[in-house]
């Protein structure tokens, strides 16, 4: 009998917490682990259902839906299928832009304490380790995938890391389930399939014990960089401002790069904010001694870093914002081009709009209580506005006249217009 079912019983007495949510493509990895789980009474008595990510990059995908849900319900699991946008122009490739959309949408799907459980087998992690290893990466990526991480509520989890292909292989021609074939998996184009297709084969003929070795030097990767997460954890600690969320520029260009360099990758991780690669990192290191007056910004897809007053600041990409955008406002709940809001504080109705527009440059006003009339440029420096959000802040007009500033500066006449009410800007970012 094949040992799937049993691996999976041991492997639900190891974790023995938490509802369980199989992520189900409807390939033959994840077709075998969720009929496993089917049989096992223990999995359904903590609630196990079935998620299938529907990315719409395939005419077919549609009727892949389909044979998911019928088949989860004919194993008498309930499935849920999403359907996600993937964003083609995000600069990583369809690959890692499908990955991403996916894993958002686990992430957003896990009820709290649930664990989405993945078919990563032993292969899986060989494959991943090699691509870490061709792309430059240290002992926190040549650990390769983690068996257990937090995410969105819950927990990702991977209980057959250390199981091979051919179990789960074995399983689906053992009990002759239907499973999905998806052309992109032949498709040797993609990073991924040709280290499976073509390396790999190539490198167990030269070297029969090559996958066991990856695997066991990827454990090696993983118990280092657990013991440097020590460091420089304490050391992201002490770098970090809670209230802003930037780091000391200068303390985290004085670690190690063993400590650096994950610091970096965990803190813009835990901002939504993809790592750079290690061209991108190395510029970063470079700007961080970035004289004053200089406004370094580094851009890769998926986030920009800037240096500024001595920190690193991190974003997703800004949006390209129309200087000559304009509008009339009235008080009412009013949306920015950058994504930011304007609103009135308490909620009131202008008796005449004001026109909000965005900076151009020269602007200037006499703050309320103030003798004498600034420019703006300096106002904003002064308070410490970061760069980024200058050009978003929304000017406050009437009659041609600039009266107010962002939720920072009215001048008489301004806050005689307002009354009791005040303007309240939330920034993107």
């Amino acid at each position: 009998m094949n040992k799937l079912v049993p691996l999976l019983r041991d492997a639900l007495r190891t974790e023995p917490q938490g509802q369980l949510c199989v992520a189900y493509s409807g390939g033959p990895d994840s077709t075998a682990l969720l009929h496993a789980l089917a049989q096992l009474p223990e999995a359904h008595d903590r609630g196990l259902r079935a998620l299938h990510v529907d990315h719409g990059l395939h005419t077919d995908s549609h009727a892949w839906a389909t044979h998911c849900r019928e088949l989860a319900q004919e194993w008498q699991v309930p499935c849920l299928v999403l359907r996600v946008e993937v964003n083609h122009a995000s600069g990583y490739g369809l690959e890692a832009a499908a990955r991403d959309a996916r894993y958002r949408a686990f992430a957003l799907s896990l009820h709290d304490g649930e664990r989405i459980v993945l078919g990563h087998h032993r292969d899986d992690q060989v494959e991943t380790v090699l691509l870490k290893l061709l792309r430059g990466a240290g002992p926190e990526g040549l650990g390769g995938m983690r068996p257990i991480r937090p995410l969105g509520r819950g927990l990702l989890w991977r209980p057959l890391l250390d199981v091979p292909r051919e179990v789960l292989r074995d399983y689906v021609a053992t009990m002759g389930l239907p499973c999905i074939a998806d052309p992109s998996n032949a498709d040797h184009r993609l990073s991924r399939n040709f280290l499976r297709h073509e390396i790999l084969p190539r490198l167990s003929e030269h070297w029969p014990q090559a996958m066991e070795s990856i695997v066991h030097s990827a454990r090696h990767s993983r118990e280092a960089a657990l013991a440097l997460s020590l460091q420089w954890r304490a050391a992201r600690d002490e770098l970090l401002d809670p209230a802003s969320g930037s780091l000391d520029a200068a303390g985290w260009l004085a670690l190690s790069p063993a400590l650096r360099h994950p610091l970096l990758d965990d803190w813009l991780h835990a901002r939504g904010l993809p790592a750079p690669t290690t061209a991108q990192r190395a510029q970063i290191e470079r700007q961080c001694i970035a004289r004053d007056g200089q406004l370094p910004c580094i851009r890769w897809p998926g986030a920009e870093l800037h240096v500024w007053k001595g920190r690193l600041w991190a974003l997703p990409p800004q949006p390209n914002i129309d200087p000559l955008w304009q509008t009339e406002w009235s008080g009412a709940p009013l949306a920015l081009p950058d994504g930011g809001s304007l609103h009135l504080e308490p909620t009131a109705t202008l008796t005449a709009p004001l026109t909000v527009r965005l900076r151009q440059g020269g602007e200037h006003l006499r703050p309320a209580g103030d003798a004498h009339t600034r420019e703006l440029r300096d106002l904003m420096q002064q308070v410490g506005m970061p760069p980024w959000r200058r050009l978003a802040c929304p000017l406050l007009y009437a009659g041609g006249e600039l009266i107010g500033a962002g939720d920072r500066w009215l001048t008489a006449q301004g806050a005689s217009l307002l009354g009791v009410a005040r303007p309240r800007w939330h920034p993107a970012y």
